[in-house]
């Protein structure tokens, strides 16, 4: 597609979490400790339909009682939810999302097939951009932003890490860590149902916090695309 709206996705002045939980060991719960813990500025605005509050935040029961209209939706909810959360976030002007959820086009069944469709339909009205689903998220350490559920603390540097494997997003954070290595940002990718290698390579070749892109690919979903963005990308400035 292009680089349209990622700037929501990668400087979000407001994230909602759709999922948030305060359960033990859940996605909602370790997605929402890492964002509180990582010191991120603006509204963290968590949505449950059976919490009054999640991590001693308020919570809202649905998308349309949201006080404000987030930049960045973080989506854990059931898979067959996911396609009409993007339509009603799309059309109160939300502008991008990341979908932890898994159940769509991986290991190829009809009926994931079926929901990515749906999913994309859902948000291409809007522009609407989706990174996911089934991934473990994303993280800006500069702008206390981690919308991951990775056990990993991360700290603030100028390599952007893109990868398909949130288990090899996890390791490297796990590496990272003790040897004091920072990262502009960290992209787990997932599915790629919209967003994928060539949008963020044509993304972060001009972000100024960013000096090197590290890439972990399992595959390329627009050979083209991708071509012309590495070329960009590896160009001397």
């Amino acid at each position: 597609m292009s680089i349209r709206n990622l700037d929501k996705m990668f400087r979000p002045r407001s994230v909602a979490v759709i999922g948030a939980s305060d359960k033990p060991n859940s996605v909602g719960s370790a997605l929402m400790s890492n964002l509180l813990r990582a010191g991120f500025s603006g509204p963290i605005i968590p949505v449950n339909p059976k919490a009054a509050a999640v991590h001693g935040i308020m919570a809202f029961k649905d998308v349309a009682s949201l006080p404000i209209t987030p930049d960045l939706a973080i989506i854990a909810t059931p898979p067959d939810t996911i396609a009409s959360l993007v339509a009603e976030l799309g059309s109160r002007g939300t502008r991008a999302a990341v979908i932890l959820t898994a159940g769509f086009s991986e290991g190829g069944a009809a009926a994931g097939k079926a929901r990515a469709a749906q999913l994309l339909a859902a948000a291409r009205p809007h522009l609407l951009r989706i990174v996911g689903p089934n991934c473990l998220g994303i993280a800006v350490p500069s702008i206390g932003l981690n919308a991951t559920f990775a056990p990993a603390n991360m700290l603030p540097g100028n390599i952007a890490f893109l990868t398909q494997s949130g288990a090899m997003a996890t390791t490297v954070l796990d590496w990272a860590l003790p040897r004091g290595i920072g990262l502009s940002a960290v992209v787990s990718m997932g599915d790629m149902s919209d967003v994928d290698f060539g949008d963020l390579l044509d993304y972060f070749v001009f972000d100024e916090a960013t000096h090197a892109i590290l890439i972990y690919a399992e595959a390329i979903t627009h050979a083209r695309k991708f071509m012309s963005a590495a070329r960009r990308a590896a160009r001397p400035t």
